[in-house]
């Protein structure tokens, strides 16, 4: 099968693993707390990697490493805490709009840092995709005035994380294979996280059989195996098929299955909102709408 198509079926099943991802980060805060959440989505997805990828960290240089550790603390280690965080205050459909800036940043961070050359159509397609998302926000903010949007900066700066991720991965770890990378990333986060969980107190809790964390727990699991563990393996490997910018644009794809779960979870979705979500997807199609040579990083 070629590229042009691999890259497409991938960037579906991650829209739909990570859109269900925040309906999930939402049913795991009923049992437990924020920081408990991000530290056992850590910890459950990076003993799994372990015990898939640990014989790929030996194709890992020094030099490798020295990425890795800047990449997996951008994506693996802040994003999972922020997000449990800012789903306190936040929908969970609002939260996955707010994450759709990540393309706009990836383009940012490639051209500033990592000589990412686009074509104006390119730009076009992620403006234009930015202003759905803000369309997104507005008609969250009038439907939802209760929540508090200065936990947005959570998001923000975890699509920010995001950005330098991809740029990282595309032009200093693309030679590695998906697993390798998202195991060593992992592995980077699984220590402080671990420790933030033993401070948390939460394996004490586990022995109290509470119904709402045993309920929880299985949200968790979920949440790191699917949401964390194989998504990230799928996402490593979309970057080394496609351009950053691609890869990037999966989240402007994620709102519309967030929402939707949001919608049945009964949280308020108007006509605006799927206006929004039009004008999004009409943006990743623009970006998109020829080979991903159009889009190239320099070395």
């Amino acid at each position: 099968m070629k590229n042009i198509d691999q890259k497409w079926i991938y960037l579906i099943i991650l829209s739909f693993i990570w859109g269900s991802s925040f309906i999930l980060i939402k049913r795991s805060l009923v049992g437990y707390t924020p920081l408990q959440v991000g530290g056992l989505r850590i910890v459950f997805a990076s003993l799994l990697l372990f015990v898939l990828g640990y014989r790929s960290l030996k194709t890992l240089s020094k030099t490798d490493w020295k990425w890795v550790v800047i990449a997996g603390l951008c994506s693996s280690f802040f994003p999972p805490f922020f997000f449990a965080l800012a789903q306190t205050e936040i929908s969970s459909g609002i939260t996955s709009i707010l994450n759709s800036v990540a393309p706009l940043f990836t383009t940012m961070v490639g051209i500033a840092l990592f000589g990412l050359a686009l074509k104006g159509r390119q730009v076009i397609g992620v403006l234009i995709g930015l202003f759905g998302t803000v369309v997104l926000i507005a008609a969250g903010m009038e439907n939802n005035t209760d929540q508090n949007y200065w936990y947005a900066f959570f998001i923000i700066f975890s699509a920010l994380g995001y950005a330098f991720n991809i740029n990282i991965i595309k032009k200093y770890l693309s030679h590695l294979s998906p697993l390798a990378v998202t195991t060593a990333s992992f592995g980077v986060a699984f220590f402080p996280a671990l420790i933030i969980l033993i401070y948390s107190g939460v394996f004490r809790l586990f022995a109290g059989n509470d119904g709402a964390m045993n309920e929880a727990v299985w949200y968790v699991m979920a949440l790191a195996f699917l949401g964390t563990a194989l998504a990230n393996i799928l996402f490593n490997k979309l970057i080394k098929l496609s351009s950053p910018v691609f890869a990037a644009s999966v989240t402007y794809l994620i709102p519309l299955v967030a929402v939707l779960w949001g919608f049945l979870d009964g949280e308020n979705i108007s006509i605006l909102q799927l206006l929004g979500g039009i004008i999004i997807l009409f943006g990743v199609w623009l970006v998109n709408r020829k080979k991903v040579s159009s889009a190239k990083i320099t070395t």
